[in-house]
């Protein structure tokens, strides 16, 4: 099982190695790609040099690994011109690209559970509390990221600082992002409190059962 878990996480490694060398050739804008890549890539070198020391599971590696992609998806085209989004907003006229938005709800619904998993972990939260701090920690992430994307967009040349900030022109493009994120994370916490609910259950009818018989 062991052997099978370290099989996956290498291949994990190696389709967000390959991913990103991909997204790294020939991007829409270079600077962007280079500005919005560095984040990204510290978290990867964070999470393969405290493995060993602080492992999370094989489904939290997983989660992080979809939403990685996602996002290296959306530096190598800028989000604005992801065709995905370009694609959706013609069929159903959303008069924007909307792929921005995609990830950052993946940002909340594909990130609780990696966090919740390390709030366990190292601080040995229990209770409620398990469901309100990946939450909350995923909103204060949310907002962090706002703002450093507005640090860089007044660091740069303007025509980057705005592909950078991919607001296309809306003025509550933030704030519209930081709910996607919060909605993506409450959706994620009530999927999890229905599943341990219904494994509870089963488990009560299950011992009960044995009880009975």
């Amino acid at each position: 099982m062991v052997r099978t878990n370290k099989r996956i996480l290498f291949g994990l490694l190696v389709w967000y190695v390959l991913l990103s060398a991909w997204t790294a050739y020939a991007p829409v804008d270079r600077q962007f790609w280079l500005l919005a890549s560095i984040l990204p890539g510290f978290l990867v070198f964070l999470l393969a040099g405290t493995h060993r020391y602080l492992p999370l599971s094989v489904a939290s590696y997983v989660l992080i690994t979809v939403f990685l992609s996602l996002h290296t998806v959306g530096v190598h085209y800028t989000y604005a011109q992801v065709p995905l989004g370009s694609w959706m907003e013609v069929t159903v006229d959303t008069g924007r690209n909307h792929y921005d938005r995609l990830v950052h709800f993946c940002f909340g619904f594909l990130l609780v559970y990696p966090i919740e998993e390390l709030f366990r972990l190292t601080a040995s939260v229990r209770g409620w509390m398990t469901y309100y701090l990946p939450v909350m920690t995923i909103l204060g992430l949310s907002g962090l990221w706002e703002i450093i994307e507005s640090w860089v967009a007044r660091a740069v040349h303007p025509e980057l600082g705005i592909s950078y900030l991919g607001s296309q022109g809306d003025i509550w493009d933030a704030q519209k992002d930081m709910a996607a994120a919060l909605y993506g994370g409450l959706l994620c916490t009530a999927v999890l409190m229905l599943v341990r609910w219904y494994r509870h259950g089963r488990l009560f009818s299950h011992g009960q059962t044995l009880v009975d018989s």
